[in-house]
């Protein structure tokens, strides 16, 4: 399966340290064993699926859609106005 990445999910994990980018490393691993492993979102978000996890105290949700041999990465970051984000990115697409 290919990764692609999107500009804002890029943009994002270059501000993260080494260790932060190796936890991400082991969540996108997890997603690739089992896409089903996030949520499937609904409305204006179908089809998109949401993984959660935690970088020391602070939970960060990775948005992400399979198609069929391709792993898209769109956002990722914390919760705090994450839902907004997402919708405003993919609506503008």
């Amino acid at each position: 399966m290919r990764i692609i990445q999107s500009g804002v999910f890029k943009k994002r994990v270059r501000k993260f340290h080494q260790r932060e980018k190796s936890i991400l490393d082991d969540q996108i691993r997890t997603i690739l064993e089992d896409p089903s492993v996030g949520q499937e979102k609904k409305g204006d978000l179908k089809g998109v699926f949401v993984h959660k996890f935690k970088i020391d105290s602070t939970q960060y949700l990775v948005a992400y859609r399979v198609t069929e041999d391709n792993l898209e990465l769109i956002m990722i970051g914390p919760h705090e106005n994450y839902y907004r984000d997402l919708s405003g990115f993919l609506g503008g697409r």
